[in-house]
């Protein structure tokens, strides 16, 4: 076992005005994504100039800010915040969904691409590979928050949370391994793959397929969300279950573009 390092969630404090590590994350992440995608945007068969790529990170923002919020308020809690409808703005307390931020901006890309006159998956194929910069950063933002924390376990890298409901038990710390596959390995992958061009929907189809798979196995080591619980076996869980669609429409993406190529 190893000691959980307590960062303080507040990163900088001045009088009443607080900012959080966790808000810094989607920062760093939304920014990197940015200084990717400009470059990514000058190879010749992409052709996205730095003002369309700054566009598309806004619109991105909007997309994950309003769709990650409400599809954790409707996927993962939403009984506790039809009682108490002012913490949907607590956004510093953490409780954004993956799945509720992917459609959020896949409506956002899908506007993006009306004002720029190019077709949907094109885009969504350009911007793709950026994704998991944002997941990885994010995902570090759960760790500090000490939220979303693992099953029990002996593996020698397991850590006790200070949260009390996770109790004094060490834990797998599954928002590294987050961080770690959703994040890094698969920008990796998608980058690998998307330095030459490939069918319309390809990408897009591995992004899916690939999150897909990497949270799928994660949550086996990842406690549900104590007011759900695992929705049947005593394992699968509500992510699981949002996730599955996404492997297989990934699949079906992957076959579809394959075969119009």
């Amino acid at each position: 076992m190893i000691a959980y390092p307590n960062i303080d969630p507040v990163a900088v404090e001045i009088g009443f005005v607080k900012i959080y590590w966790y808000g810094i994350s989607y920062v760093v992440g939304i920014l990197a994504a940015w200084l990717f995608l400009r470059t990514r945007g000058k190879q010749a068969y992409w052709s996205y100039n730095d003002e369309q790529v700054s566009d598309l990170i806004f619109y991105g923002m909007v997309g994950i800010i309003v769709g990650g919020r409400l599809g954790s308020v409707l996927f993962y809690n939403f009984s506790n915040y039809l009682q108490h409808p002012i913490e949907i703005f607590y956004l510093q307390q953490g409780g954004m969904s993956f799945h509720g931020g992917l459609i959020g901006v896949i409506v956002a890309v899908w506007f993006f691409a009306k004002k720029i006159n190019k077709p949907l998956f094109e885009v969504i194929d350009f911007v793709a590979p950026a994704v998991p910069l944002g997941l990885g950063s994010g995902r570090i933002g759960n760790f500090i928050n000490g939220e979303l924390w693992g099953a029990p376990s002996n593996v020698p890298w397991a850590m006790i949370f200070p949260d009390p409901a996770a109790g004094a038990i060490a834990r797998h710390p599954s928002q590294l391994y987050e961080a770690l596959l959703e994040g890094l390995v698969l920008f990796i992958i998608l980058w690998w793959f998307s330095k030459t061009p490939r069918p319309v929907k390809a990408v897009s189809g591995l992004f899916l397929l690939g999150y897909g798979v990497f949270r799928f196995m994660v949550e086996f080591v990842r406690m549900p969300d104590q007011h759900i619980g695992y929705l049947a076996f005593d394992w699968f869980t509500m992510g699981q279950l949002l996730t599955l669609p996404m492997i297989i429409f990934g699949i079906l993406l992957m076959t579809l573009s394959y075969k119009k190529a």
